[in-house]
């Protein structure tokens, strides 16, 4: 069974809750980045050296990141608690919910198969944050894992919903945030023994930070011969919800040309493993697997995997975007690195509604595009079954909410 268990987390004091936590870096322009580094007492500012400065002496920029946070500790703007868990709840403008654990899993339990991934983690993200760990040692962005709900956990965290959280705020989007402190010796213990329960846990999402954090753990395991497995190292901030919690959207494909074919000739050649039907411009999304959105010359059309395609046995070819990339994407738009963007290939997250289709529509007509793929949503289940086959799909295949904000509770590996 996979170890998930409490830690001193590390947060925004009361008064600078609606300031210090922010969304993840990547989500916002060099711009953006500079203003928010600008507000005192915010996360952006505390990590300003690393994301604003011109220096090119980036372990300078590290340790003075450290710096900027020790110094907020010892201001009180920031504290750090007892050993806990943390319930934490988002609840959305349109009233959805998303409610889970924040506590420690162990790097072990990764390399040893009881913590499972679906894709493929692009290779030369992880190599940068592991140089942020080595330097800054705090995790301050949670994994998100899921697992089969387990009933008793919910009933657990409806109990701990009763008292007063000690985080309520509502952020910029819109979106409230409450966070209560389980701390309470006998409290623990309960959630550890239902917790022990659960099998395995499924990463949902946290690909890069996953493969920095143990790249880190490995580094220093090789560097101490006193290594027992119990070191600060070994362990990375994570956020647990059931299946029930989460909700995988589409992560959709646009192509910048159609690889020298006419738009007859690629129809065409499509036919060979799909049937298809012209919807021409009514939108149309995805209803079931191995049903794919392309959006073509102004026209919709539904491509259906031919059944002597579809596999009885569940594995990689069950995969929509596996099959685009294999029969369309490869073979006949020439495409051979389809795990991540380049001049020929973008990704497009959808929201599992028609905005997604006419975004990849708006894409298409605005000619930065020749053709796009709208793609059904992978479920639990499909992600459940790969982990447990060791099989993973393509970067990019899942977008899969809550999306976490970053800095709310923190933790310190020193």
């Amino acid at each position: 069974m996979p170890v998930f268990k409490p830690f001193r987390g590390v947060r925004p004091h009361n008064d600078f809750i609606e300031i210090f936590p922010t969304y993840p870096i990547e989500n916002f322009t060099q711009e953006e980045i500079n203003k928010k580094a600008g507000e005192d007492s915010s996360y952006m500012q505390m990590i300003k050296p690393y994301v604003c400065s011109k220096s090119k002496d980036v372990d300078r920029n590290l340790r003075k990141v450290r710096t900027n946070y020790e110094e907020m500790l010892a201001e009180n703007k920031l504290v750090q608690d007892s050993s806990s868990y943390y319930l934490y709840q988002q609840i959305l403008p349109n009233k959805v919910i998303y409610r889970g654990l924040l506590g420690l899993v162990c790097i072990e339990d990764f390399l040893e198969g009881r913590i499972k991934r679906h894709e493929t983690a692009l290779k030369n993200k992880y190599e940068k944050f592991t140089h942020y760990l080595e330097k800054v040692h705090l995790h301050a962005e949670p994994l998100l894992l899921t697992y089969q709900s387990n009933p008793k956990v919910e009933l657990l965290m409806n109990h701990e919903e009763k008292n007063v959280p000690i985080i309520n705020y509502t952020d910029e989007k819109g979106i409230r945030h409450k966070i209560w402190k389980i701390d309470n010796r006998l409290k623990l213990q309960q959630f550890k023994e239902v917790l022990d329960q659960i099998e395995t846990f499924y990463l949902a999402d946290g690909n890069h930070r996953l493969d920095s954090s143990a790249k880190y753990a490995q580094k220093l395991k090789e560097k101490n011969k006193r290594h027992n497995g119990n070191e600060p190292y070994n362990y990375v901030l994570s956020y647990l919800v059931s299946n029930q919690s989460i909700k995988i959207h589409d992560y959709n494909r646009l192509v910048k040309d159609l690889n020298g074919l006419k738009e007859d000739e690629f129809l065409a050649k499509i036919s060979d493993n799909f049937m298809i039907h012209e919807k021409n411009e009514t939108p149309y999304i995805p209803s079931q697997k191995y049903h794919i959105s392309m959006y073509l010359g102004g026209k919709f059309y539904s491509l259906h995997v031919k059944h002597n395609l579809r596999k009885i046995d569940f594995g990689l070819d069950s995969v929509d975007h596996h099959l685009l990339n294999k029969y369309i994407l490869n073979p006949l738009l020439g495409i051979e690195n389809n795990y991540e963007e380049n001049d020929k290939l973008a990704f497009l997250r959808g929201n599992s509604s028609i905005e997604g289709i006419l975004a990849l529509k708006g894409k298409v007509d605005s000619g930065e595009f020749a053709v796009g793929f709208g793609i059904f949503p992978a479920s639990f289940n499909d992600i459940a079954k790969l982990g447990n086959q060791n099989i993973q799909m393509p970067p990019k295949c899942t977008f899969i909410e809550p999306k976490l904000i970053t800095a709310l509770i923190m933790y310190d590996m020193d």
